[in-house]
């Protein structure tokens, strides 16, 4: 019997896809393997999926790992997945709101890796509550709007605070890109898939993330100002305080805080913290 794909599935169950949940099913079966491969995923590897909708890329990831854990917010999707996967015994559904799961507790407290096709205007939080994660993943594959992928991968000149974030917890690249034509509904703008190597340490020596982020956070607070302005506005500094904390650091006053590289962004936390 033919497989039904995401749009058939849906219409036999009478469900609609909500626009205010950003699903958008993805359905290539190819798209499907490369997002799986772009994860390598070990015998006996966990795997956390985010938004598993009617479950295409579940089956995809329940025939390479041990147990894939799906967290789907949407609870009409409940008795299609259920009715699909009731006899896949590695495959455990979670209907909850990922940015208030405990991933940690989801997986024990052991090693996971992290598959999704997230909603696109969720990417962000999604990405900051997994790097804060005890434990963190040890590798994410996820599929985005392109062009938030593109500013993950920035290199200075072109970064942005999600860019530093990434780049300060792993090392992300875009394995490969998308058109609308493989989702259902079809998004209204490209997409990538963005693998992440989560580091087990900062590659930049700093004195708290906290610290690092503090920084960071005032630095593109107010982007098209000079970092000495952006940085005495975000710490409630003043224009010379910002100044000589610039100079501690051994960075021009004067650059804009996209042109910083993660380095310099230690240099800074370490300078403001000491």
């Amino acid at each position: 019997m033919r497989r039904m794909n995401p749009r058939e599935l849906l219409n036999a169950w009478h469900i609609e896809p909500k626009k205010g949940l950003g699903q958008n099913f993805l359905h290539d079966p190819n798209a499907l393997a490369r997002i799986a491969s772009s994860a390598e995923i070990g015998p006996d590897d966990t795997v956390v999926e985010i938004g598993p909708g009617t479950g295409a890329l579940t089956e995809v990831l329940a025939r390479q790992a041990a147990r894939v854990i799906a967290v789907e917010l949407d609870n009409r999707l409940e008795p299609l997945l259920e009715a699909r996967f009731g006899t896949v015994g590695n495959v455990r559904f979670v209907f909850d709101d990922i940015l208030k799961a405990d991933v940690g507790d989801l997986t024990d407290g052991g090693p996971y890796l992290v598959v999704a096709n997230v909603p696109y205007y969720i990417t962000g939080a999604i990405l900051r509550h997994l790097f804060e994660s005890q434990p963190r993943p040890t590798r994410m594959v996820i599929t985005m709007q392109l062009e938030v992928a593109e500013k993950l991968v920035a290199k200075p000149g072109d970064l942005s605070l999600i860019g530093v974030s990434a780049q300060f917890y792993s090392k992300p690249r875009i394995v490969t890109k998308f058109p609308p034509a493989v989702f259902y509904p079809r998004p209204e703008v490209g997409s990538a898939v963005v693998r992440f190597d989560v580091y087990d340490v900062p590659p930049v020596q700093v004195p708290s993330e906290a610290a690092f982020f503090a920084v960071a956070r005032a630095g593109f607070s107010q982007k098209r100002k000079q970092l000495r302005n952006a940085l005495a506005g975000g710490l409630a500094l003043t224009s010379d305080e910002a100044s000589a904390l610039c100079a501690r650091a051994g960075i021009d006053p004067q650059r804009r805080a996209e042109t910083l590289t993660l380095n310099e962004w230690g240099a800074l936390a370490r300078a403001f913290a000491g």
